[in-house]
This record gives structure tokens, sequence and C-alpha cells, in this order.
């Protein structure tokens, strides 16, 4: 097995070669877009201008920690606030694949509009193997468009370079941890957001509502894992789901939608098992969602399908 070291000395060597020029990254902060960005900016130095998109669809405080962090690893950082411009883009929108090509494009053009700012003849993104296996092409089967592969629109006005494109989540994981980016261990998001855990319609409100009910996911599972009730899953989080149901507050008729957790283990992503989790948890998981956002959900129901069938995200 090669060492991760090498990989790394590796992947610098060949950003060096390619990029002659200023270049912009999009970095979200994920274990894939920091590492790539931290290669990058080893190679090229201030030819690099990272920028991070605020696109409205992102997690609880998810913006002010990925400033943070980045401003620690040294990285300088320009943040786009297009939260409007991504509601505005998706409104009616229900089809998960229309809604991925709409984020792609909508992503490329924002970073346009920052290429144009600095000159920048180059696009670094942090896409590794399973995005673009995943994605489709010549004799693969389109499983989901990932916005920064088959998301992408076709007239693309900057050359995209992709340090990490063989790689896999387990290798990229390693090396984060030789390059000591906090974020080494942070579990994987997807790309578009919280846009493919609001099924169907996403409005302001209902991804606010999503947000929430991944938060209280998140913290629960952890603070159970720190209590060793359960080992923490690979991945966890809430989906939103345009299923309405008749439910109780009180003495007050609901009519809510649902809520559907999602924890599983797996190495790369490219298989998982859903991961077992204490009913107890289960249960203080549901009060907690339902007491929170009373009036907008009332079932919380557990996803315990594999992938395959299924896949880790719900869209």
């Amino acid at each position: 097995m090669v060492e991760t070291s090498h990989l790394i000395d590796e992947a610098i060597e060949k950003l060096q070669t390619e990029i002659d020029d200023t270049a912009i990254i999009a970095c979200s902060g994920g274990i894939d877009s920091s590492v790539a960005a931290v290669l990058a900016n080893s190679a090229v130095g201030d030819l690099l201008h990272c920028v991070y998109v605020d696109t409205g669809l992102m997690r609880k405080n998810e913006t002010e920690e990925v400033e943070r962090m980045l401003s620690e690893l040294g990285i300088n950082l320009t943040t786009v606030y297009a939260a409007d411009r991504y509601f505005e883009a998706l409104v009616g929108v229900t089809d998960p694949e229309e809604k991925r090509h709409i984020i792609g494009e909508l992503f490329i053009r924002i970073f346009e509009d920052e290429q144009k700012k600095v000159g920048a003849k180059y696009l670094v993104q942090g896409t590794i193997a399973p995005d673009w296996i995943e994605s489709g092409g010549g004799e693969r089967d389109v499983i989901k468009s990932h916005h920064n592969v088959g998301g992408l629109p076709d007239d693309v006005d900057l050359i995209i370079v992709e340090p990490l494109r063989d790689f896999y989540k387990d290798e990229v994981r390693q090396m984060a941890r030789s390059l000591k980016i906090p974020s080494s261990e942070r579990q994987p998001f997807p790309g578009p957001g919280l846009a493919v855990r609001v099924l169907g319609e996403i409005t302001p409100e209902r991804t606010e509502v999503c947000r929430e009910a991944c938060a209280i996911v998140e913290e629960e599972l952890e603070a159970a894992a720190a209590a060793g009730l359960m080992e923490i899953p690979w991945q966890y989080f809430a989906a939103l789901l345009p299923v309405r149901s008749v439910g109780v507050h009180g003495d007050v008729r609901v009519h809510g939608e649902t809520v559907v957790v999602r924890a599983v283990q797996s190495i790369d992503g490219m298989s998982a098992r859903y991961s077992t989790i204490p009913n107890e948890v289960l249960e203080k998981i549901s009060i907690k969602i339902t007491n929170t956002l009373k009036g907008d959900i009332n079932r919380v129901v557990y996803d315990i399908t594999h992938k395959p069938p299924g896949t880790i995200e719900w869209e």
C-alpha cells in the first residue's frame, strides 16, 4: 500500500504542473474540498482563491464553523451569501435530478462571477471517485448526478482541476488526518446540501425544519456514542418527507410532515449497512424532534435499508 505522505506529495506535484495561473476552489468545509484546498494552497500559494458559498441549504451553524476552520488552516476565504438565488431557482422543483442540475449550474455561475473578480483560469474541486462513478457516463448508469460532476453545465468557462478524482472516501480521510485538517473525522455532507434531504419542493421554511431535525439527530447520536451506548455511525442525518399524516399535540389536531432518520456504517460510501441504534436513543430523538418542531412534524421513522438497494442519501 502506498503511504499517505507519498500520495500527498504526488498530488501537490501534480497540481503544480496543472495550475500555472490564478485558480479558485469551491470549499464547503467537508473533508473532500478541505483536503483539495490544503493541497492546492500548498502547491500554488497566492494563486489560489478559496470561495465558500452559503446556499441557504447548509447545516446548522455550518457557515461559521467553516469560516473558523479554514482560517485556522491559513487559507484565505471569501464567503458568498447566495440563499436567495438558490431558493428562487428551486421554486416548484421536486424532481431530484432536476434539483441537482439546477444547483450544479448555479454553483458554476457563482464561481464564474468570482472568477471575473480575481481573473481565475482554473476551478479546483474536491471531486472523489464515488462522485463520478455514481454520476454515470459511458457504460455506467446514472445513480444520481453529483452537483460537481453530472450536475455541471456544458458551457463551463473554467478549466476544472480535480486532485482527488481517483481517491475514495477512506483514502481522503487518511490524507486529512496526515494534513491535520480539523474536519478529518467529520461525517460526509452532500454537495447540494439539505436540498437532497428535503424531499419534494424546497422552501426556506421546509429547509429550516430539516436543518433543525438534522442538528437534533447529530447531537443525540454523538451524545449516545460518547456515553458508550453505541458506535458512532459513518453518516447520520434526518430527511424531510412530503408525507402528511394526522397527529395530536395536547388536544389539538395536527396535520404534519414526516422526518426519517438515517444512519449508516460504511468505509468508502460505495456500500453501506444501516446502523443499529438502541431503541431508547431513537425514542429520545423522536420526542425531541416532535417537541421542537411541534406543528411541523408529527411522525419520526427510522430507515433500515442497506446500500444497495438504497443510496445513503434519500435523493
